[in-house]
């Protein structure tokens, strides 16, 4: 009875350490590998947080810098805006006639309408609309500013409505110059006993107290004569050029 009962026990004591050896060897690999798809896991979930909040924080700099663009690119079209009008506005300055007495700078707003390049309006400060006011542009005679609905309006050379008295060549021969809705200008009521030739240059005379006298309008190109007086066809130094500023004679001494 005693050596059986210490057979069972040895038997159990075997079963009991096997299993507890075996379960050790097999729990080994299976715990290496639930930790290793568990890391894997881990990583994964961590790699692919990683990545969205770097895609949304991408895209968030991406729209950001979008917008920055947009704003830069706005500002370099302002401050290329100001920088040509600023360019222009030195040339102005820097022309002959900058220190010409009772003068005023003035700046091209827009066309009156389309298609018309003979009127445009100007900004102008002091603006009498009873006057006649004289344009230049770099010291050339370039046409009249007159009022229109109580604004200034520059009827420049080649409009029909833009007049102005001259001289014709070393003769002083007197004439009326006006537009012709093109580039050349006519000069009219040129007397008949004074001549004049082609080449001759035709200057302001400043008698309509428009302009002074003596300042550049053009070049004649031809002429003719008819019922007591001659017209001359005029190549003006200024013709539709529309440039950013004029100069507005505001008083002729």
């Amino acid at each position: 009875m005693n050596k059986q009962s210490l057979t069972v026990a040895a038997l159990l004591t075997l079963l009991v350490g096997g299993a507890l050896y075996f379960t050790n060897f097999l729990q080994s690999p299976i715990i290496w590998l639930t930790h290793s798809i568990k890391s894997s896991y881990l990583n994964s979930v961590e790699h692919i947080q990683h990545a969205i909040d770097e895609h949304f924080y991408q895209q968030a700099m991406i729209i950001d810098l979008r917008d920055k663009n947009r704003y830069y690119e706005k500002e370099l079209l302002n401050l290329h805006q100001v920088a040509d009008e600023y360019q222009k506005l030195l040339l102005e300055y820097n022309s002959t006639f900058k220190t010409m007495p009772d003068t005023a700078l003035v700046r091209t707003l827009s066309y009156v309408r389309f298609g018309d390049p003979h009127r445009v309006w100007i900004e102008m400060e002091n603006f009498d609309p009873k006057k006649v006011y004289g344009l230049l542009y770099r010291g050339y005679a370039a046409g009249i500013v007159v009022s229109k609905n109580n604004h200034p309006l520059a009827l420049l050379n080649g409009d029909v409505k833009s007049s102005y008295a001259v001289n014709i060549g070393a003769s002083m021969a007197p004439g009326i110059v006006r537009g012709n809705n093109g580039r050349q200008l006519i000069v009219e009521f040129i007397p008949t006993w004074i001549p004049i030739a082609v080449g001759d240059e035709v200057q302001t005379s400043g008698l309509d107290r428009i302009f002074m006298s003596g300042l550049k309008v053009g070049k004649v190109v031809s002429f003719t004569k008819a019922s007591g007086y001659q017209s001359a066809v005029i190549e003006p130094y200024f013709y539709g050029k529309n440039p950013a500023y004029f100069h507005v004679i505001t008083k002729v001494r």
